[in-house]
C-alpha cells in the first residue's frame, strides 16, 4: 500500500466511529481518482449547529484530498420525515418550509466546505420524476422483516407504537440518492447507519459497485448528555455571535472539552494529545478550552471576533471574581423551564424561596455574569448556567428534563 493511501485512510478514519468496509476503499483509492463522497442533510431547521459540522469537518478534510462532495439536502425526504433514532412518527415539512431552510443551508456550509470542490444536490431532481410504479417497484426491493432490524422500528413495534408505511420509504429513499449520485462513499452519523447500508444495498440491485460507509459519531449537547440538538436547547449554532458562541464552549466541562476537541477541532492528534499531558502535569483546562473556543469563534467569524470574546467574557466572568473550580450541579427539571428563586433553592445557593427572592431584590444574584432583575426570570432546560449569589456563592448548574415526569 503506498504513502499517499495510508494517509488518506489515516484522515479519513480520523474521529470516526466506522468504516465499511476499509478493503473496498483502498480499492477505491488505489484508482488515483477523486471519489465521489456523499453526505444528505434534511433541511428540518433553518440554521445548522456544530453538531452538523462533524460531517461537515470530515468533508472538508476529504476535500483537502482531492475528493469531489456531493452535499445533498433531502428537500424530498424532508417531506417524509427521517424516523431514524427517533420513538414515534415524526412529522414531515411542508414544501414551504423545506424551501426556506434549505436556502440558508448552502451559505453556512461554505463557511467550511471549499465551493470549487462542492456540488449541491435536491434529491427531488430524480424523486419527482419517479411514478407510482416507480416507488412499487423501489419498495419491492426490501422486505418488512429487514425493515423491522433498525433498532427504532423494531422498538416501536415490539412496544406497539404506532409507525407509518411512509416511514418505511425514507431509507429506500435516502438509498437510492446513492444510486442516482453514483456515490463511492456515504457519511452519516451513527444512528444512520441502517439507512447507508440500504444505499449499498440498492446500488448492487442496480448493478453498481457498492458505496462504502463512515459513520461519525454523534456529538452531545452543552448538558453533555443528550445529543446536540436545537429542538433541546443544548446546541451551539454556527451563526450565533461570536460572544454567545464563545461563551457557550466555555460553559462545557472539562470533560466534555476533550469530547469537543477531538470531533471539531483542526489541530492534529500531536497538538491535542501534547495538551492532555500538559492538563496532567497541572496546567488549568480552562487554558485549552479558552485556545479551542477561539478555534471554534474565528472558524466561523473571524480570528479579531474571537479575541474580543475572549476579552468580553474575561470582562463578565474572570475580572468578575468567578472562581475556575466552582462546583457543578445537575438539576432534574419537570417541564420546559425553571425559576430562578427556584433554581437558587434547588442546588442549596439560597436556604429558602423567599432568601432567594430577597437577594434578587437586593441586587445580588447573577445567572452566566448578568444581574437578575426579574423575581420572574426563568431558565429553560438542556442549558448550563453560572449562578452566583452574593460575592461568593457560585454553582455551575445543568438544567436537564426529567424523564419520569414527562
Amino acid at each position: 500500500m503506498s504513502e499517499s493511501i495510508i494517509h488518506q485512510l489515516q484522515v479519513i478514519k480520523r474521529g470516526c466511529q466506522e468504516l465499511l468496509i476499509e478493503e473496498e476503499l483502498t480499492q477505491k483509492l488505489t484508482k488515483n481518482q477523486p471519489l465521489r463522497i456523499k453526505a444528505g442533510f434534511d433541511p428540518t431547521a433553518p440554521d445548522l449547529h456544530l453538531g452538523h459540522t462533524v460531517l461537515l469537518n470530515k468533508l472538508r478534510q476529504l476535500q483537502e484530498l482531492g475528493h469531489h462532495i456531493l452535499f445533498l439536502i433531502g428537500d424530498f425526504t424532508g417531506m417524509i420525515g427521517d424516523p431514524s433514532g427517533k420513538n414515534a412518527t415524526r412529522p414531515p415539512l411542508t414544501c414551504e418550509q423545506i424551501a426556506q431552510n434549505a436556502e440558508t443551508y448552502t451559505s453556512q456550509v461554505f463557511k467550511i466546505l471549499k465551493p470549487e470542490q462542492t456540488e449541491v444536490v435536491f434529491n427531488s431532481t430524480w424523486m419527482d420524476k419517479f411514478s407510482a410504479a416507480d416507488l412499487v417497484r423501489l419498495a419491492s426491493t426490501y422486505t418488512v422483516a429487514r425493515m423491522l432490524e433498525r433498532d427504532d422500528f423494531s422498538k416501536r413495534y415490539h412496544e406497539n407504537r404506532p409507525i407509518a408505511i411512509h416511514e418505511f420509504l425514507y431509507p429506500l429513499v435516502q438509498g437510492y440518492d446513492s444510486v442516482a449520485l453514483k456515490t463511492d462513499l456515504e457519511l452519516g452519523g451513527t444512528d444512520q447507519k441502517f439507512n447507508l447500508l440500504v444505499g449499498r444495498e440498492l446500488q448492487k440491485h442496480y448493478g453498481q459497485s457498492p458505496q462504502c460507509i463512515l459513520t461519525m459519531p454523534l456529538l452531545e449537547g452543552l448538558d453533555g448528555i443528550q445529543k446536540m440538538s436545537k429542538s433541546l436547547n443544548n446546541y451551539v449554532g454556527i451563526n450565533e455571535s461570536p460572544t454567545e458562541m464563545f461563551g457557550k464552549l466555555m460553559s462545557i466541562s472539562d470533560t466534555l472539552m476533550w469530547r469537543y476537541i477531538e470531533l471539531l477541532s483542526f489541530e492534529s492528534l500531536d497538538t491535542i494529545h501534547q495538551w492532555q499531558l500538559e492538563v496532567e502535569a497541572g496546567r488549568n483546562p480552562r487554558d485549552i478550552k479558552v485556545q479551542f473556543a477561539q478555534e471554534i469563534v474565528a472558524r466561523f467569524h473571524s480570528r479579531t471576533a474571537a479575541i474580543q470574546a475572549t476579552e468580553d467574557f474575561d470582562a463578565r466572568f474572570r475580572k468578575g471574581a468567578i472562581p475556575d473550580d466552582i462546583p457543578e450541579k445537575k438539576l432534574y427539571v419537570q417541564g420546559t423551564e425553571l425559576a430562578a428563586p427556584q433554581l437558587l433553592k434547588l442546588t442549596g445557593l439560597t436556604a429558602s424561596t423567599s432568601e432567594a427572592l430577597r437577594m434578587i431584590e437586593q441586587g445580588g444574584v447573577k445567572l452566566n455574569g448578568n444581574k437578575v432583575s426579574d423575581k420572574t426570570q426563568t431558565v429553560p432546560v438542556n442549558t448550563t448556567v453560572i449562578a452566583q449569589v452574593g460575592k461568593r456563592k457560585f454553582a455551575k448548574i445543568i438544567l436537564l428534563p426529567d424523564q419520569d415526569g414527562i
